[in-house]
């Protein structure tokens, strides 16, 4: 890691480009009712100078969002920021309100809300008069069922429509929403469910990806056995339409006949009452529950989606993600904007790595939102997304998940010429949108994000707490955001929260990213600065993966880390310790992976797995993951570790020879 130099420009807004965005529209305004001043002496727009209000005045800042963008209080606030302390800032006390309200609120019944397609559904089309009326339906089946304020609602569906009216519909009624992907393994989402103890669970008969049906009809059962506080399990027939449901299940199709009719109606609730439950796993124990509020988000994705990404009525925005990934949070939040959604479940490369270019044409997307890994391996595999097609419509590309490198940017105007927006952003689960991301007034410098996002005071910090410039560090947060976590489900002392962020700097949230930010007001991410797995953007605690692992009989020990490389990806390497007589064999090596698949999700199976004879930890028995990581980077095992913290240094030592 060593300090950037200035890269080339690759794309430049235009003067109509800045003129009608949404955040020049809005600083327009605070000009004129806030007081700041955000256009220099030539009337240009100064976006640091927008950014550097927004996290000193935090408390006008998050107003403004308020009051620019409509937000209804069904009861008023005592103020903005009644605790400015992390952890622990409590937001817009005694208001009421809610999430959904603001998503349906003057909608044209007839303007389409929601294009979708999977691999077994053509694209089709929802209106917002169909959007409500199913949400209703939903609504008022549930209620049926006794759902109301607080009760968890948990899903296991794949990316559709149907979930989506069913997530508004649990906001609506003031419950709280939790969802995993039914490509996650029964343990990982028994992990993630026993733990909020929901009352009710929908779930889905089975999917189709990669031109493969995968039934989930036994998963189903398992959960319905292990989540003892369900009442009532809702199953979907996407796999096999018109089947009858399992024995004990009520059909999705029977839900929505028992609410049709109903009006949509919106229970007020606190402005921290929980809208749902997302989970960032960390190294040790069960993945963190995060519980994020109807306030806090309504406030975070109203700013970013509508001021970052820049969505106005004409626009069509898809993301490729999960429902077990935050990025289908902020997918269905775009909704909040005039702007339309496109939802797809299925593989991106089936047929082959043209399949979400397809979908682009045919779907008429103008911002196409995919992750690092994706646009680095269409680059790769030589694919030429305008070929055939007719992506005309396309304005903007976004990139998550990871950091994308400098030859993917380079390749994304190579094939769409400098007339598009690519942005690349970077944030998580705990905050639920970006800390870092797209600026549509800003350039685009090759291999860097635009800026740091409005409301989010970013900083690299080194270790001793001294803001660096230029220079890679700690990316940590110094102001309060409305859409950090609340709290985290069953962690009544909030000491799990706090070792989460701020243990290192106390009352500083330190986010677990290396960062640099430049003098030019650009970042880069360098990847995780602690041991968690990241793939494609889905997190996952080493913890889950030792499970797995430490099942097989022939696996005494193991250590596994998420190594960044040098095009923006990363591998994970996995190190066992055998019973003594076992060899690591093609044959161990593949029930590795299928027991990491089956019990976490395939995007965790490792890279490499390797045998070593010890898995070096402390005096007090942790695993050495991050010091172990950083070795395989490059760096020294002295300066990574103290040896007089070590329960065996020989052990860390054998790393250094395993560095590619």
């Amino acid at each position: 890691m060593t300090e950037s130099s200035v890269p080339r420009v690759l794309w430049r807004p235009d003067e109509e480009t800045v003129a009608s965005s949404n955040i020049v529209a809005f600083a327009r305004w605070a000009e004129e009712h806030r007081g700041v001043e955000a256009f220099g002496a030539d009337g240009d727009f100064d976006y640091d100078a927008l950014w550097r209000w927004s996290v000193t005045d935090t408390d006008g800042f998050w107003d403004a969002i308020r009051v620019y963008y409509g937000v209804r209080f069904d009861t008023p606030a005592d103020g903005v920021l009644a605790e400015d302390a992390m952890p622990g800032a409590r937001w817009f006390p005694g208001a009421t309100l809610n999430y959904a309200r603001h998503v349906f609120e003057g909608r044209d019944p007839d303007r389409v809300a929601i294009r979708h397609a999977t691999e077994l559904r053509p694209l089709a089309e929802w209106t917002w008069g169909e959007l409500r009326a199913r949400t209703a339906a939903i609504a008022a089946g549930l209620r049926e069922l006794g759902v109301g304020p607080g009760d968890r609602v948990a899903a296991y569906l794949p990316n559709l429509p149907e979930t989506a009216a069913a997530f508004y519909a649990v906001a609506s009624l003031g419950a709280i929403w939790s969802s995993c992907s039914p490509d996650f393994g029964v343990r990982s989402v028994i992990d993630r469910f026993a733990q909020i103890e929901p009352k009710v669970l929908l779930a889905v008969d089975g999917y189709r990806y990669g031109g493969k049906d995968f039934d989930r009809g036994p998963v189903v059962e398992e959960l319905r056995t292990a989540l003892p506080t369900v009442e009532h399990t809702v199953v979907l027939d996407h796999l096999r339409p018109g089947a009858g449901p399992a024995e004990g299940t009520l059909a999705w199709s029977a839900l929505e006949a028992s609410g049709a009719g109903a009006d949509l109606e919106f229970t007020p609730v606190a402005f921290d009452h929980p809208l749902w439950v997302l989970y960032s796993s960390g190294t040790t124990g069960l993945p963190k529950a995060i519980v994020q509020g109807h306030g806090g988000i309504l406030l975070e994705q109203l700013k970013n989606l509508h001021l970052h990404l820049d969505a106005q009525e004409h626009d069509r925005v898809f993301w490729f993600t999960t429902t077990g990934w935050m990025m289908w949070n902020f997918l269905v939040s775009v909704l909040l904007t005039p702007a339309s959604i496109v939802l797809y479940d299925g593989s991106p490369a089936a047929p082959d790595l043209g399949a979400l270019w397809d979908l682009a044409d045919e779907a008429g997307i103008t911002v196409f939102g995919t992750s690092a890994g994706f646009l680095s391996s269409c680059m790769k595999d030589g694919v030429h997304p305008r070929r055939g097609r007719d992506l005309s419509r396309l304005k903007a590309i976004g990139s998550t998940g990871s950091p994308l490198s400098p030859e993917a940017f380079a390749w994304v105007y190579e094939e769409f010429g400098d007339d598009l927006w690519l942005f690349s952003t970077s944030g998580g689960t705990d905050v639920c949108s970006c800390l870092v991301g797209g600026t549509p007034t800003l350039p685009v410098y090759e291999g860097e994000i635009q800026s740091r996002a409005l409301g989010m005071a970013v900083a690299a910090w080194d270790p001793d707490g001294k803001e660096l410039v230029g220079e890679v560090g700690e990316l940590v947060v110094t102001r309060p955001a409305p859409s950090m976590p609340v709290f985290f489900w069953g962690d009544e002392d909030g000491e799990r929260l706090r070792d989460s962020y701020f243990s290192m700097y106390p009352g500083v949230w330190r986010h677990g990213d290396w960062i640099e930010i430049t003098d030019r007001g650009t970042a880069i991410i360098y990847g995780r600065s602690d041991s968690t797995i990241n793939r494609g953007g889905v997190r996952m605690g080493t913890s889950e993966i030792y499970r797995a692992v430490l099942a097989l009989e022939d696996v005494t020990d193991a250590l596994v880390v998420d190594v960044p490389r040098g095009d923006g990806s990363s591998r994970i390497e996995l190190f066992v310790v055998l019973r003594e007589g076992a060899a690591l064999d093609d044959a161990l090596v593949k029930e590795i992976a299928r027991r990491i698949r089956t019990d976490c999700s395939p995007r965790h199976v490792p890279d490499r797995v390797r045998a070593v004879p010890a898995v070096p930890r402390t005096l007090s028995g942790k695993i050495l993951e991050v010091p172990v990581k950083r070795i395989l980077m490059g760096q020294s095992p002295d300066k990574v570790a103290s040896r007089d913290s070590l329960a065996d240094p020989e052990a860390l030592d054998l790393f250094s020879t395993l560095a590619d």
